[in-house]
């Protein structure tokens, strides 16, 4: 009998220091967002009410692992001009920011030395990483995600997320 990789929130659970995400796709069409972005296309507005029940689970989620002393890095590759998708992403950000994130954006064209990873990961404490594998479309691929815990791959993607971090622009600079 096979183990079941675990997911997101019980890599999170044992968590002792550190999260970190990188985000290297322009846009995303996972279903749990497709009707919100809809929305923002259609009307300009986003929600950004951290008691809202599309925004409530992952502020709360950030918020009590952030108390237990596991600190949230976020870092976006992104093309320029922006996409529509990266600016409701940016317009949303102040959630993120809100919860306990720290977030910043990196030019694509500031990361052509880069060595990447082939997909968008987690990363925990520096050693265990939670590759996200997406469709063309951007909605999720099955398997939804890989658990790779062997030295090179969590050193290879600590690297890029580093560097993509010590390059990338806070938030609060960046204009879309």
């Amino acid at each position: 009998m096979s183990q079941k990789e675990p997911d997101f929130r019980e890599l999170l659970a044992v968590a002792r220091h550190s999260a970190v995400h990188l985000e290297l796709r322009d846009a995303y069409g996972v279903g749990n967002e497709v009707d919100d972005f809809e929305h923002w296309r259609r009307t300009g507005q986003r929600d950004v009410d951290p008691a809202s029940a599309y925004w409530t689970p992952w502020v709360e989620l950030v918020r009590s692992t952030a108390a237990r002393g596991v600190s949230f890095r976020r870092a976006r590759v992104v093309s320029e001009p922006v996409m529509d998708y990266i600016r409701y992403e940016h317009a949303g950000t102040v959630v993120n920011l809100h919860a306990g994130e720290q977030v910043r954006w990196l030019p694509r064209r500031h990361a052509s030395d880069i060595a990447f990873p082939g997909n968008d990961f987690w990363l925990f404490d520096g050693e265990t990483v939670l590759f996200n594998h997406f469709t063309g479309a951007g909605d999720w691929a099955d398997p939804k995600w890989e658990v790779r815990s062997e030295p090179a791959v969590a050193a290879l993607a600590s690297t890029a997320f580093e560097a993509v971090w010590e390059r990338g622009v806070p938030h609060e600079k960046f204009s879309v």
